[in-house]
Formats: structure tokens, sequence, C-alpha cells
């Protein structure tokens, strides 16, 4: 990941047990002894024991976390979990100020984004906003999006920040492949004006998977959007991933599936 030139790495929970919270600890000690450029994130949920053990892996490792503090924000969310949107909000902003507080950066995540209320996201992004949070990720939690719904979030989202008067506020776009789109939909969103777009390696994930990262930075090179971006270590990233994981690349599989670049005629 570090000599492709990803950006930046989720690299887990340390707030879900404690064999997590050693490896994000030993990650993050390797990213710093080996000096490399790659920014890491956890993630947790709006509430300050999950927050709490990102502060102190920060410390011990001796480098900045950013903070992916995420919850529920679609009616069916708050319908299972019986919130209502001042619970959600208020949550939000106890587990924003822990990490505030220890001077750690903040994307705020609202799952299943692509299916809530325009009202509610409102209020969400201006608390978490308010509260010091320097990013906001728009989640397709359930893959529903299509291209046209990524454009009109994205230009929504824009107008509620705009509308907060504050400045330097990122965009995030998470994506799942349920409907087919990840991919697509990961190129549309920084087209509409997302800064920062996720993807995983071989596009593993929850259910059929995420956008896939390895077919996200093929398709941003050709478009002429990454010109400076070493990728000839693309296929050495996929098939370290696959072995890792014990995963099966298809023989049909873009970039690196076994029938990726054979042809044959008659």
């Amino acid at each position: 990941m570090e000599d492709l030139g990803i950006h930046c790495a989720d690299v887990g929970l340390p707030g879900s047990s404690k064999r997590a919270f050693d490896d994000v600890l030993r990650i993050c000690q390797e990213v710093v002894s080996c000096k490399m450029r790659i920014r890491l994130a956890c993630a947790g949920r709006t509430v300050a024991s999950d927050i709490t053990p990102m502060v102190e892996v920060s410390q011990r490792a001796g480098i900045p976390v950013e903070v992916y503090a995420f919850i529920g924000s679609s009616p069916i969310r708050q319908y299972c979990e019986e919130w209502d949107v001042d619970f959600i909000a208020k949550k939000s902003a106890e587990a924003i100020d822990v990490a505030v507080k220890a001077n750690l950066p903040v994307c705020y995540v609202t799952e299943d984004t692509t299916r809530s209320r325009p009202d509610v996201l409102t209020t969400l992004f201006k608390t978490a906003i308010d509260h010091g949070a320097t990013r906001l990720c728009l989640s397709d939690t359930v893959g529903h999006a299509t291209p046209d719904g990524v454009r009109n979030l994205i230009q929504f989202t824009k107008s509620v920040i705009a509308g907060t008067g504050a400045k330097n506020i990122g965009i995030d776009w998470h994506g799942h492949n349920d409907r087919g789109f990840a991919l697509e939909n990961a190129i549309w969103a920084l087209e509409f004006g997302a800064d920062r777009v996720h993807a995983t390696a071989l596009g593993i994930g929850e259910r059929v998977g995420n956008a896939a990262m390895e077919l996200l930075l093929l398709n941003l090179k050709l478009l002429g959007q990454l010109p400076h971006q070493d990728l000839t270590k693309l296929l050495e990233y996929v098939e370290t991933t696959a072995r890792a994981v014990d995963w099966q690349i298809p023989i049909n599989y873009p970039l690196a599936g076994r029938d990726a670049f054979r042809t044959a005629t008659g």
C-alpha cells in the first residue's frame, strides 16, 4: 500500500477487543519504524469506550491516528435501535469531543447515509462540525445508491457544510457493491466533489464486498487522475492479499484473473 501511494488506511477497531487493540498498535508501530508516509485511521462507535483506545494507540505509537466515529442514521436503524435524532446527535457529540480533546482528527461517519432523511443528516452533520469533526463520511452501507444518487447526496452535503460557514471540511465516500455499482460510484463520487473514497483489496468486504482498490487505482490511472503514482506493484498487492486471506481470485477477474490478458478467436 505504501509503494502504491495509497494515502490512508483504516487499520481496525481497537476498542472491540484486546486482540484488535494489540493488532492495531503493532501496525501503527510498523508504520512508524519503517518511516512510511501512509496515514492511519481507526474505526469505532460513537461511544467514549471505543474512542479512548484510539487515543492510547496514538500516544503509544507516537503517530496521529484519524478517528472514524460511526453511528446509524437511517429510519430503519432508528427503528431497530429505538433511537431518536436527539439521542444520535448527543452520542455523536460526546464521542467527537473525546477525540478532539486528545487532538486527534475526526471523520464523522453516518451509517446508511444513502437511505437517511435529509433533515436528520443536516442535524447530525452540523452537530459533528460544531464539535470539531473535520471530515464527513457518506456511507452507502447496503449498496443502495446509483451514480445519480451519489451526485445528489454529495451536492446536498456540500450545501450543508457551506451553511455552517466551516472551512476545509472533507467529504469521504464509502460504498458497497450490492447492486454492482461500488467501483462506478467511487469514481463518480470523486467527480462530484468527494476528496476521499474508500476501497478494499479485491473488493473484499461485508456481503458482496466494497469497491475494489486495485480497480479503482487502475481506472483513475487510465483516466489521467494519478499521473505521478507508480502502480507497478498493483498485481503484487492483489496477490499478496489473496494469499493472506486464502482468497481464490476468479479466472475472469479484471487485472489479476488468469484470463485477464488472454484472448481467443473463432
